[in-house]
């Protein structure tokens, strides 16, 4: 049965590294309509070939002709809806949050509590990196956005299927 509702999907498409894939793939998302909500593109394990992992909403109908529109660009080898699968998922925040002497072991505690990282300090700011899924990342903004958030930098999603898949 098709899941004609529109949910969260990850993607993942290996294509050989050349200038104007990464074009030609978010063209394609955007033709059809569809907003990418992230998009993380790096090598792979295999020489000249990069990995792209894109999250995008749609029903399932959908993605399945978006995955056939794929493999009509040359240069893309191989599509995998991984979130048809169990999978991995993690993205890294960098966040700056403003901070002063009397704030500081809030937000310190806060940092602890999400095994997340104080990177740099300054005299009125400190920048936290934070690695995980999506929610963790969101979780971690929303508990830091009382105290100030001066500056928001986000990777976007990159992910694998779990196991020996």
């Amino acid at each position: 049965m098709t899941n004609t509702t529109h949910t969260k999907h990850t993607i993942a498409i290996l294509v050989n590294d050349q200038p104007g894939v990464l074009q030609r793939v978010s063209g394609l998302f955007g033709r059809r309509g569809f907003n990418i909500e992230s998009i993380t593109v790096g090598q792979s394990e295999e020489k000249g070939i990069s990995r792209m992992v894109i999250v995008s909403t749609g029903d399932d109908k959908t993605i399945e002709q978006i995955e056939k529109q794929l493999y009509k660009i040359i240069d893309v080898i191989k599509v995998v809806d991984l979130s048809a699968n169990p999978m991995v998922g993690r993205e890294l925040a960098l966040i700056k949050v403003k901070s002063d002497p009397g704030t500081r072991p809030e937000i310190m505690g806060l940092v602890e509590t999400f095994r997340a990282a104080v990177v740099d300090i300054g005299t009125n700011s400190l920048m936290v990196q934070v690695v995980g899924d999506t929610e963790k990342i969101d979780a971690m903004i929303e508990l830091l956005s009382p105290y100030g958030i001066r500056e928001l930098s986000r990777t976007g999603v990159t992910a694998m299927i779990r196991g020996n898949a």
